[in-house]
């Protein structure tokens, strides 16, 4: 290793292990030392041979730890023990802490038997996890840190397809600002079996490009594959009251409560579309009642905003439901 902070990390871990007795410090300074230079082997020799050397002290240091040092090793050595899926879900967590860190650069993470063996759930379940902590990705510093996570999706999903899988991992890739590679992967995904996940992930990517028509499209077809969905009726509700739309809002909202009649947030969508498209001061009235049911200020809001707009509305009623925006 070139990097000097790497190099004293390394050689500091190995007095701790062998010398001071701290097996637990040793792991902390062995994962600044991956950190400073992530494709090093060494760092990951020294994890090895620091496990290997002292089992007890090594478990008891990283087994359940949150630290980012703990799930760090928890990754390396489920990899030496052949647990692929977890070693691949802890590096995802570990990468959603520090994404300006390529830690997927580790030698062992490009590996044919990590590639080869990774199911494609634990591998959409590790990319999920690197957006955990609300932290970019959209950057190409960051990108370039995580092109093995692309490589890895190109891998495992050409050998062994599995379409919920791939839409999660779609996510992840519309995350990192790929988005025509999200849509892409949704297009893969559709050959093996159309499931609804797929569309409303596609829904989302039509969204983020700013295209309503399109994510419209994508969530009716994804209430043809889950006519039953509640929170679909809701999103296609929102959806046209955001087009101006407000007689559709009102008629997805209905569909929507033919499902999930006492849903809080369905319920008061329907109650503010109502208000807005035909100036119903009931509808008002019952959307000032439910209010305080809605998860969200924001969306609870917005749903105000719609509603305090409709025509003809008695002036203290909408100054009634303006006081709950401020509360």
């Amino acid at each position: 290793m070139s990097d000097r902070t790497a190099v004293a990390a390394l050689a500091l871990a190995q007095v701790l292990a062998h010398c001071g007795g701290s097996p637990a410090a040793a792991v902390q300074q062995l994962t600044r030392a991956v950190a400073s230079d992530p494709a090093a082997p060494e760092p990951y020799a020294a994890l090895a041979e620091l496990r290997r050397d002292h089992p007890a002290e090594f478990a008891d240091a990283v087994t359940d730890g949150t630290s980012l040092s703990a799930v760090l090793a928890q990754s390396y050595a489920a990899f030496l023990d052949g647990d692929m899926d977890s070693a691949v879900m802890a590096l995802g967590s570990v990468t959603g802490a520090r994404p300006d860190v390529p830690w997927a650069e580790a030698p062992w993470f490009g590996e044919d038997r990590l590639l080869d063996s990774v199911s494609p759930d634990a591998l959409a379940e590790a990319v999920m996890r690197t957006t955990d902590y609300g932290r970019s990705l959209d950057t190409e510093a960051v990108r370039t840190g995580l092109r093995n996570w692309f490589r890895a999706i190109d891998t495992v999903t050409a050998r062994r397809p599995q379409p919920e899988a791939m839409a999660r991992m779609a996510i992840f890739l519309r995350a990192c600002g790929l988005t025509d590679a999200s849509l892409a992967l949704c297009d893969q995904a559709d050959l093996v079996e159309p499931v609804m996940l797929t569309e409303v992930v596609r829904a989302g990517t039509w969204r983020r490009l700013g295209d309503l028509d399109r994510t419209a499209a994508a969530f009716e077809r994804a209430l043809t594959l889950d006519p039953a969905n509640w929170s679909l009726h809701l999103d296609l509700a929102d959806l046209r009251a955001e087009q101006g739309d407000f007689g559709a809002a009102v008629a997805h909202a209905a569909d929507g409560l033919e499902h999930e009649p006492t849903e809080p947030a369905l319920r008061a969508a329907h109650a503010a579309y109502r208000a807005r498209s035909g100036g119903s001061p009931d509808a008002l009235r019952e959307l000032i009642v439910l209010a305080a049911d809605i998860d969200g200020s924001g969306y609870r809001n917005l749903l105000i905003d719609h509603a305090c707009a409709g025509p003809g509305l008695p002036a203290d009623l909408v100054t009634e439901a303006r006081r709950l925006q401020a509360s």
